[in-house]
């Protein structure tokens, strides 16, 4: 049997079977024995009866002593079964699965799987999972596998399919040799499959996980550092050297001092321009980390050779802002900037050394001839055919611009590694000098007169002025979200509560004229309070605004949380955050208490991510994030360790002929 065989030439898989097992991605032999166990009963580790501890999991070995069934009050039969071991004994309960007492008989010894209870006032195990053995003194102690199932496939069938599968391999050809697989610590291909779906114990199982998951892994990673090498090979760059004399006048001409981060970040970007190859690089910064001026010194560059440079940013509003801070940056070394967003136009358009505008540029090409460097904030809200559209605009006969992409989303190491694993990162993890921490409250029920009073005192003493966040535009019908506060309905509210205030509303289905008039007027203090949904989230910077409140925070992610709190701390003003919620979940109001206790987005991203997966948090769709079926997207080790073997591979590919025909072989099936 090969393992590209399809899973219907094994043994009891008939049509009917197959159907099911499609449903779980099984379409091969290969496809079940990578379909892995996402966890265990484990029967290894037996303990006394005496010993069993209330609540816990534990695993208990005796001999039945009696089987009785009786029937409920309420209609239901129950099994049980008294088990006795030296120490003591106790009563194993199931319900409505008659068929039990046909399987265990009186003087057979059994192992018994599952939590201590109460029975009524008897100490029992309910509904525990169980193994016959063959002597209570050496029990027949093993890990049973749990799989993720579909309707009419167990896991016990699953382990049964997989085993005969594995004994009727007779070799797996690995396309890793002894001394590859010795380096990386790794078990061969044949050995790993045999701990994953019959281990001896939980080490031996984690061993054949880790074997699998690195030949996930490893697909990617290669994907990325072959991309990288096109890259470097076929894009001819415009070298741009920066003497250190110019690096520092750039840098003393600055109204602000650098951070450690964005002075590390310069240093990147001085190599980056005196290579052959263009930049490729992602500028990873916290929200009000200052990644602006690190794409000023990149526009810098460029006009020093005499060339242009073009920034890209996802709205208007953006793209604006950009023109305001660059413009007064720049201007110290009369460098011209102009502004293009399809309805606006300031400058000299086409004649100036630095183009800011939105997508609207995407149709002017001929504005790219000369341009050197291109940055594009915000990048993953561009498309996939934006970005190679932006690309295909710059590229010349004779040079491929260099590329500064630019985000604020925080993002988990793990899955930079992975999703742009292709580019080079730099990252901006400290705050300039001189901005507050933003102070961060969960507001339950209970404080929400409180917090108002609190938030119209410091409006009125302060001058200050707020956001109000709510996650949803209108009120919903379904039961579910009849709770959250839809901005529509908060504005009238707030109206309500402080009729004094100016009360502006801002929501993603106002024109885009309609919502950069919002919120320029706000930017200008015309309004108090600014309602919005989470359109406010990226590309606005309202130095007076210190509040930022949040309606029905247990419903937005971390990463997000951390965002909107970026839209206030950008002065040197104490500034807030207020996260309200009415949730009675722990583990909703768990969360929140951690964006009290840490200001790092990255660290939050990372703390999301171990708490509710990559789907949730990202859309693994929408995001072009890979879905991964073995390996785990919080192994920052297994992710870097595969990253730097790909790196090898890819650079030494005479060297790895298996590897690479591994490769192949999967993209060819991918496709």
């Amino acid at each position: 049997m090969q393992l590209t065989d399809k899973i219907e030439t094994l043994p009891y898989v008939g049509e009917n079977s197959a159907q099911k097992l499609h449903k779980l991605g099984i379409f091969t032999i290969e496809d079940l024995l990578n379909h892995i166990p996402h966890r265990f009963l484990d029967y290894t580790n037996t303990v006394d009866i005496k010993d069993l501890e209330m609540g816990k999991e534990s695993t208990v070995a005796g001999q039945i002593t009696s089987t009785s069934s009786f029937r409920t009050k309420t209609g239901k039969v129950m099994q049980t079964a008294k088990i006795a071991d030296e120490t003591g004994s106790l009563q194993a309960i199931w319900v409505n699965q008659p068929f039990l007492l046909r399987m265990l008989k009186e003087g057979m010894t059994i192992q018994l799987f599952g939590k201590l209870g109460f029975w009524g006032r008897q100490r029992a195990f309910i509904f525990p999972k169980f193994e016959i053995t063959s002597s209570q003194q050496s029990p027949n102690g093993k890990l049973i596998p749990i799989y993720p199932e579909t309707e009419g496939i167990t896991s016990k069938w699953l382990s049964k399919r997989a085993l005969d599968a594995l004994s009727k391999i007779q070799k797996i050809d690995d396309f890793f040799d002894d001394n590859q697989l010795e380096s990386l610590s790794l078990v061969d291909l044949h050995t790993s499959l045999q701990y994953i779906h019959d281990p001896e114990d939980i080490s031996n199982w984690q061993k054949g996980v880790d074997r699998l998951a690195f030949n996930e892994l490893l697909l990617l990673q290669l994907q990325n550092a072959f991309e990288r090498i096109e890259w470097q090979d076929n894009n001819q760059a415009l070298k741009l050297p920066i003497q250190p004399d110019q690096t520092q006048l750039f840098i003393e001409k600055l109204p602000f001092e650098l951070t450690d981060s964005q002075l590390q970040s310069i240093k990147e970007l001085s190599k980056d321009f005196e290579r052959t190859h263009p930049m490729n690089r992602l500028l990873q910064g916290d929200v009000g980390a200052g990644k602006t001026v690190i794409a000023a010194f990149g526009l810098f560059a460029s006009f020093i050779h005499g060339y242009q440079s073009v920034l890209m940013a996802p709205t208007q509003v953006l793209a604006t802002q950009h023109y305001e801070t660059l413009s007064t940056l720049l201007n110290n070394f009369n460098m011209r900037v102009s502004l293009y967003t399809g309805s606006v136009e300031k400058s000299g358009l086409g004649k100036d050394d630095v183009i800011i505008g939105t997508h609207a540029l995407l149709h002017r090409p001929q504005l790219f001839e000369k341009a050197a460097v291109v940055v594009i904030d915000e990048q993953h809200r561009f498309g996939v055919r934006q970005r190679a559209k932006i690309l295909e605009n710059t590229k010349t006969d004779t040079h491929t611009p260099h590329i500064l992409s630019m985000t604020a989303t925080p993002i988990p190491r793990t899955i930079t590694l992975t999703l742009y694993g292709d580019l080079d990162i730099s990252l901006l993890d400290t705050l300039p000098k001189g901005r507050k921490p933003v102070k961060t409250w969960v507001v339950p029920k209970s404080k929400r007169k409180a917090a108002y009073s609190w938030i119209e005192k410091e409006i009125d003493e302060k001058g200050i002025q707020a956001f109000v966040v709510c996650p949803f535009i209108e009120e919903s019908d379904k039961d579910e979200l009849r709770q959250v506060k839809a901005a529509t309905v908060e504005y009238e509210n707030w109206k309500k509560i402080m009729p004094t205030k100016n009360i502006a509303l801002l929501h993603g289905k106002l024109k885009p004229e309609e919502k950069d008039q919002v919120l320029q007027d706000f930017k200008e203090k015309k309004y108090d309070i600014l309602v919005t949904t989470p359109v406010v989230e990226v590309g606005i910077d309202v130095p007076n605004a210190t509040i930022m409140m949040i309606e029905a925070a247990d419903r937005f992610g971390l990463a997000q949380l951390h965002q909107l709190r970026g839209r206030v701390g950008r002065s040197d003003l104490q500034s807030y955050c207020l996260l309200f919620t009415e949730t009675k979940s722990a583990d909703s109001k768990k969360r929140l208490k951690l964006m009290e206790e840490h200001n790092n987005g990255q660290k939050l991203a990372e703390l999301d991510l171990e708490l509710r997966g990559p789907g949730e948090i990202f859309g693994v769709r929408q995001s072009g994030l890979p879905e991964l079926k073995i390996a785990n997207w919080n192994d920052f080790a297994l992710i870097k360790k595969t990253r730097k073997f790909a790196t090898t591979v890819a650079k030494n590919q005479k060297k790895y002929p298996k590897i690479l025909s591994y490769y192949k072989h999967k993209q060819i099936s991918k496709n």
